[in-house]
């Protein structure tokens, strides 16, 4: 008897899982999982009175009321109080809600504290000093965690490229997750934000690591940054900072999902071959080597239009001479100032097409993290704008 009553128990789970599920689906809205990194005892990142579990959710919290005023996109939180949430349980929240994708939401700190700007990772197997110990400060918050040794059995806080052995799912998720990252990086630029290292990063983060979707995590600045981490603290800060986040997060929505349409209209790990642009940073991690082109496409005529696209090379706080021997030789270099830093563009041209065949050029010539930018009389515009 006990045996039966345990099937029928079972069964009963089974449907109340089925039913439950479909009726999720059903609203066949774009669901985004929003993660406010660290809580309750694992403080993160603490100076000159600023902590950063607390800056974390408070952006979180705005990102997510703003995205909640649209109808068609659902908001779930890991947490949305000062709680301690498991990294892995992070992404299990993720991984139930069938979320399209997961933004997981930090602060950098560095002893040195003249560091400053914004940094926005892919999960991936880089071997960047740098990037390793970001990983490495974000995952050791697993050592505050019951029983942790068991839990990530084979995995070292501290040696990040312990995870390389682990089974991955992330060549699917790969280059939504950089398209994503550079949505909000260039929100982030628009705001006056320096991007660090000049793209999106990767780095074996164990939270990215478990979701299974499209996952990026951010790191909105430096709170060990005097300046910085007062607006990091600040209302007005945040409301920038949630603003460009969720400006990102909708246009990502609307390319891979289309503007209002509840169906997604490809799969989340295609790309709409019309906005096959903003190669984004992707090349910041997957190096594509691309043909070389003949010398004279990179100067091409935009007189016909008023719309012109550019390929961004790098950002840096030199300011160099528009030599070809500081660009590889690269000829038809132009340059813009960024606050206290530079932005550094080869070639010019009208034509969208010819515009890809100086990427690849540009590629081949060892910039292997430049992207098509766009410009409207002057004016930088969305490359998604201009392409229309």
């Amino acid at each position: 008897m006990d045996k039966v009553v345990k099937i029928a128990y079972v069964l009963l789970l089974t449907i109340m899982f089925l039913v439950s599920g479909s009726v999720y689906s059903q609203s066949g809205n774009f669901k985004v999982t929003l993660d406010a990194g660290h809580g309750a005892h694992d403080f993160g990142a603490s100076y000159n009175g600023h902590v950063e579990k607390n800056i974390n959710l408070a952006i979180v919290l705005k990102v997510g009321k703003i995205l909640e005023q649209n109808p068609n996109i659902d908001v779930i939180y890991t947490r949305k109080t000062d709680v301690f949430i498991d990294l892995v349980e992070r992404a299990n929240i993720a991984n139930r809600a069938n979320a399209d994708i997961f933004v997981s939401v930090h602060c950098n700190a560095n002893r040195n504290t003249a560091a400053d700007g914004t940094e926005t990772y892919v999960m991936g197997m880089t071997k960047v000093a740098s990037n390793l110990e970001a990983a490495k400060r974000e995952n050791s918050v697993i050592t505050l965690e019951k029983d942790y040794q068991r839990k990530y059995e084979g995995f070292d806080p501290n040696s990040p490229e312990t995870m390389i052995g682990f089974t991955l799912m992330q060549e699917e998720y790969l280059d939504n997750s950089i398209s994503l990252a550079s949505k909000i990086e260039n929100e982030f630029e628009t705001l006056g934000k320096k991007i660090r290292g000049g793209g999106v990063k990767q780095a074996p983060y164990m939270v990215l690591h478990k979701a299974y979707m499209p996952r990026v995590l951010i790191e909105t600045g430096f709170i060990s940054n005097y300046t910085e981490g007062n607006i990091l603290d600040s209302e007005e800060g945040q409301n920038d900072i949630a603003r460009a986040i969720a400006k990102a997060i909708i246009s990502y929505k609307s390319e891979y999902f289309g503007g209002g349409d509840s169906e997604p209209l490809i799969k989340p790990s295609q790309r709409i071959q019309e906005h096959d642009t903003e190669n984004s940073n992707q090349d910041n991690i997957k190096s594509t080597i691309g043909n070389s082109v003949d010398a004279k496409k990179s100067s091409s005529n935009p007189s016909n239009s008023d719309v012109v696209f550019k390929v961004q090379l790098a950002v840096s706080s030199r300011k160099l001479a528009l030599a070809p021997k500081n660009f590889k030789g690269l000829t038809n270099i132009t340059m813009e100032a960024l606050g206290k830093n530079y932005r550094y563009m080869y070639g010019e041209t009208a034509d969208y097409e010819e515009s890809k065949r100086l990427l690849d050029e540009a590629k081949a010539k060892g910039y292997n993290s430049a992207f098509l930018i766009a410009y409207k009389n002057g004016t930088k515009i969305d490359i998604q704008d201009a392409i229309k």
